[in-house]
């Protein structure tokens, strides 16, 4: 198949494609900088500019919508907010007008309100799944809950098919130290849920939807199978959370957030642990 990868560049997009390109598929890749991974073609294009976001996915077969800003930081709110909104509607409304019926959405945990939240959240119950209720605060949480709402609507008027996963912190054995190590030793640590995911496992579970046959807007978290952290997962949980209800038992490191769904709908099984980075 052809592949349009919108956010091409950064270290999701890198390891999509890379994950695109060694199961064979044709792979064009979409960002606002050059490649930095081998990819079969790549385009630089602004594609809060519906012209050329049209313009960039004519003639692919599935599109992976990465290109986003990232956190609610270093940037105004405004900015997150409406260039992610931007984004979001352009990829969907061009797959319509171009007749590509299958899309795979990045969207983020944060639709649960984490990390960004200025009130705390009122978590529900452990392991979170995609039944617990979303309460996003800050401009990037919103951003990646209203751009599923997007795809809603155009799956709601036939137009395409459409899986969205929903992922912590993407990390790698370059960056996991660097930026993870810091901030697992802080307060702030429950505020991530203690999660990440290893980007290869991300890229596989893009493959996946890529290649799935799954039908109308689909939502799936996805996780690495451990927290980031070196404390038993049930002391973080009564430490930040106190006596908050488990619908399943999460021994030793296990993370908290649930992927059942991921593993029934595109057979995802995370494979990498910051355990094992060297």
């Amino acid at each position: 198949m052809i592949v349009a990868v919108t956010g091409s560049s950064g270290l999701l997009g890198r390891a999509i494609v890379d994950a695109l390109m060694a199961a064979g598929h044709e792979v064009r890749g979409i960002d606002t900088v050059p490649a930095r991974t081998a990819v079969t073609s790549h385009l630089t294009a602004d594609l809060t500019d519906f012209g050329e976001m049209v313009m960039a996915l004519k003639g692919a077969d599935v599109v992976v919508h990465g290109a986003a800003i990232p956190r609610p930081t270093g940037r105004t709110a405004t900015d997150v907010f409406s260039t992610n909104i931007a984004l979001a509607y352009n990829a969907v409304e061009a797959c319509v007008v171009l007749g590509i019926r299958r899309l795979i959405y990045a969207s983020s945990f944060s639709v649960l309100g984490f990390p960004f939240f200025v009130k705390p959240i009122d978590i529900h119950y452990l392991p979170v799944d995609e039944a617990h209720p979303n309460a996003p605060q800050d401009a990037y949480a919103l951003s990646k809950t209203l751009g599923e709402d997007i795809i809603d609507a155009a799956v709601r008027r036939g137009a395409l098919d459409a899986v969205s996963l929903r992922m912590p912190w993407i990390q790698s054995a370059e960056t996991f130290l660097r930026e993870v190590g810091p901030r697992r030793a802080g307060k702030d640590s429950g505020r991530d849920l203690w999660s990440y995911i290893d980007a290869r496992d991300a890229a596989a579970a893009f493959l996946a939807a890529v290649e799935g046959k799954t039908t109308g807007h689909v939502r799936l978290f996805l996780s690495a199978a451990d927290t980031y952290s070196e404390t038993p997962t049930a002391d973080l949980i009564q430490a930040a959370f106190g006596n908050l209800p488990l619908k399943k038992p999460l021994p030793g490191h296990a993370a908290v957030i649930d992927t059942d769904a991921a593993r029934a709908a595109i057979g995802f099984v995370p494979k990498h642990s910051w355990r094992e980075y060297q």
